[in-house]
């Protein structure tokens, strides 16, 4: 595949999102995302979204399906919300065209990504499947250098699976095995132990990953200064000089929260806990990538999941830390 030297060159692997999502209030007094963003150019953006709307791997990994539906879904509800408070301005470059084999799409997703980071913007990526975060790690240690970005997994699993072919639990195993993301440059937060293999557990363990259960993140009053504290040693340190990748699996929130998942979780984080973790995110300057993954709108509930990502959204705009 060719290399993409503007954004010109990447309009042939995306879709433009649909003129309808876009809400429009049609009030002067109270204009909405759905008005303002169509009208940003990609050269004056801070942050652009980006979907991948497959769940090709959640299928490979017999999860229930759905998650395609997710980009859409999420972005309508984003879409009504107000620009007060949002400190960025954003660019909604449409979903990369799932065609082909999943590892032609991650192929094409990769290449999308490492563009996008290349051109300095922050990203924010909708999934499908969490399958997806091999090719923004990928891209991410394509940019940035295999010794200069940190990953943080915020999923009730670990996604290292050591299956073929590759799908929605074998991400991190994938960026690992092939040298791509450093272990202990590597954090698996909010994990559940019922959910999780002890094999693959001490595989990140003799690796010398970073392993933060959801029991840890719980033992103070606040989730996100829990997590500070957990990681001042290293993350934060390391956060000044490196960039840092976010993924948000969805299946992390308990159901009264995010009923509409690909693996539902009944003793999840709370809601306002993953707001804190995503406003975390936003406060380090060198966060590049936050992804969300595993919202399936086939089994939602008043859009309640969709509607949680959306406010996570716009709390990542309107807290992000300029360089």
């Amino acid at each position: 595949m060719k290399n993409f030297n503007s954004i010109e060159d990447l309009q042939d692997f995306l879709k433009p999102v649909k003129h309808e999502v876009f809400y429009r209030r049609g009030d002067p007094n109270d204009v909405r995302l759905g008005e303002i963003i169509p009208e940003t150019r990609y050269e004056e953006a801070d942050v652009v979204i980006l979907g991948c709307p497959q769940d090709e791997g959640v299928k490979r990994n017999r999860g229930r399906e759905g998650a395609r539906l997710a980009p859409e879904s999420i972005r309508k509800e984003f879409y009504k919300f107000t620009p007060f408070g949002l400190k960025v301005k954003i660019f909604d470059a449409g979903d990369i065209r799932c065609e082909g084999t999943l590892e032609e799409i991650h192929s094409i997703h990769q290449k999308v990504v490492a563009k996008i980071l290349e051109d300095g913007k922050k990203l924010i990526v909708l999934g499908g499947g969490n399958d997806i975060s091999y090719p923004d790690g990928a891209a991410m240690a394509e940019v940035f250098g295999v010794e200069s970005w940190v990953a943080v997994n915020v999923d009730a699993h670990l996604d290292v699976r050591a299956d073929q072919p590759r799908n929605s639990g074998t991400p991190y195993r994938q960026l690992l095995d092939e040298k791509l993301l450093r272990p202990d440059y590597f954090y698996e937060v909010g994990y559940q132990t019922q959910w999780v293999s002890p094999v693959y557990y001490r595989y990140l363990q003799n690796l010398g990953a970073n392993l933060i259960s959801i029991e840890q993140l719980r033992s103070g009053e606040e989730t996100d200064e829990e997590l500070r504290e957990s990681l001042r040693a290293k993350f934060i340190k390391q956060s000044k000089s490196l960039s840092v990748f976010f993924g948000f699996d969805l299946d992390v929130v308990r159901m009264a929260d995010a009923p509409g998942v690909s693996a539902p979780n009944p003793t999840g984080l709370r809601g306002g806990e993953l707001i804190n973790l995503v406003k975390l995110a936003a406060s380090l300057a060198n966060t590049r990538i936050i992804e969300f993954t595993e919202v399936n709108p086939m089994f939602d509930i008043d859009n309640r999941t969709s509607k949680l990502v959306a406010v996570a959204m716009h709390r990542f705009c309107s807290n992000i830390k300029r360089d």
